[in-house]
């Protein structure tokens, strides 16, 4: 990348993944439809079968790759000559044989597609895994399939490195951090270098933190997965979810069960997720911001209990989530006295949309407890903290909660 040493987290966003410039074309390639390719003689080249590889998913690739792992990408590429050595360069060495490091990133259909890839390409019968048992609302889904596998899980939460206690023996550490939607912190240095010297694998949701506000990899994780649906991309209209990791061997196999399934992302979601990737400091800078108002606003509101964000100094989990994120996201949670106040609140906002998922450019929030698999009371709240004015956010989310209590 051009300019400075370690440029910044804007200007590596605004370039990441881009191709060299050539005369004559853009600046970010269209999307690329196509499910075979011209191809002659051996299959050696990188593009042969749709299920396989497509440019506009290496584009993609490389420039999370970029994000997750800003500075080993550079050192690498400066290294090598091989740009960020993601892609190509990682099915390379994997053909190879090759253990070393490099950064590769794998994207998928959507974040569970990530998520079941990891998992079931590094586990087997007989293994056992550690997985929060306050993490993402489809993980006890998870856990019913591995179970049915074989495979030994053990589960406990996120708060307090509990996951610490059920180690010994697991071939992987799942860890998700912070958690979904509960919003607990867990020290990844502290619980990888714990795992590593237990033999096990650290993999780590990476979906609430994004790259800007966490880096797993550095922390000493094997994979950071996330779901590129929320915040990543931010506007609520793409599926989309990755896996990166710098273990060629490792990845590899994450590639292999990718091909099995074929869990892989249209071109056009692709394209659209990496057009989306340039905004995303400024989208995480506002929403971000705006959680913190949000949150300090709840503070003083006698109905609201429970109130969690990682970016508030009186937060549980604020002292460790100083240490290792770089920012506290976009998702507030909080409790109010029972499901039908939840639901008055949630009917007299006017900003924010009454919808699931979060990280949008427009606000929204939900009941969480409608869903069921989350150990939440009925009244729990996650908000998620659009671009909107701040002014503007609080002010609604104010006069939602006088309103409600009527």
């Amino acid at each position: 990348m051009p300019g400075a040493a370690s440029p910044g987290d804007s200007t590596r966003a605004v370039r990441a993944g881009l191709p060299e410039p050539a005369q004559y074309e853009p600046t970010l390639p269209g999307p690329v439809f196509a499910a075979h390719f011209h191809l002659s003689g051996e299959p050696t080249g990188p593009y042969t079968y749709g299920r396989d590889s497509n440019p506009t998913w290496t584009h993609l690739e490389r420039a999370i790759g970029e994000l997750e792992s800003p500075e080993y990408s550079r050192r690498h590429a400066a290294g090598t000559g091989s740009g960020t050595g993601t892609s190509t360069g990682g099915r390379q060495d994997a053909a190879a044989g090759s253990s070393a490091a490099t950064v590769e990133t794998l994207v998928f259909a959507s974040g569970m597609a990530a998520i079941s890839a990891v998992l079931f390409s590094q586990l087997r019968a007989g293994d056992a895994v550690v997985l929060p048992d306050d993490g993402y609302q489809a993980l006890p889904l998870v856990r019913e399939q591995l179970t049915a596998y074989g495979i030994e899980v053990r589960t406990a939460p996120t708060g307090g490195n509990a996951q610490l206690d059920v180690l010994d023996g697991a071939r992987l550490l799942w860890i998700e951090t912070p958690s979904n939607p509960g919003l607990d912190v867990c020290d990844v240095r502290r619980l990888a270098a714990a795992a590593h010297a237990r033999g096990a694998l650290v993999a780590v949701d990476n979906t609430l933190a994004t790259p800007l506000g966490q880096r797993p990899l550095d922390l000493g994780a094997d994979f950071s997965v996330a779901s590129g649906t929320k915040q990543l991309t931010g506007h609520g209209d793409i599926l989309l979810g990755y896996v990166t990791g710098r273990d060629a061997e490792l990845m590899a196999s994450v590639r292999r069960w990718r091909k099995i399934v074929g869990a892989i992302p249209g071109p056009m979601e692709a394209w659209l997720a990496h057009r989306s990737l340039a905004t995303l400091p400024l989208r995480v800078e506002r929403q971000n911001a705006n959680a913190l108002a949000v949150a300090e606003a709840l503070r003083s509101r006698a109905e609201v209990t429970d109130l969690r964000y990682p970016g508030l100094p009186d937060d549980p989990s604020y002292k460790i989530a100083q240490q290792q994120m770089r920012r506290f996201g976009c998702v507030v949670s909080f409790e109010l006295p029972s499901r039908a106040r939840a639901e008055r609140f949630l009917t007299a906002l006017r900003l924010v949309d009454d919808a699931t998922s979060f990280g949008g450019v427009r606000s929204t929030a939900e009941r969480r407890g409608r869903w069921g698999g989350d150990a939440v009371a009925e009244g729990f709240i996650r908000f998620s903290a659009g671009a909107e004015d701040a002014e503007d956010l609080v002010a609604d989310v104010l006069r939602a909660l006088d309103e409600s209590a009527a």
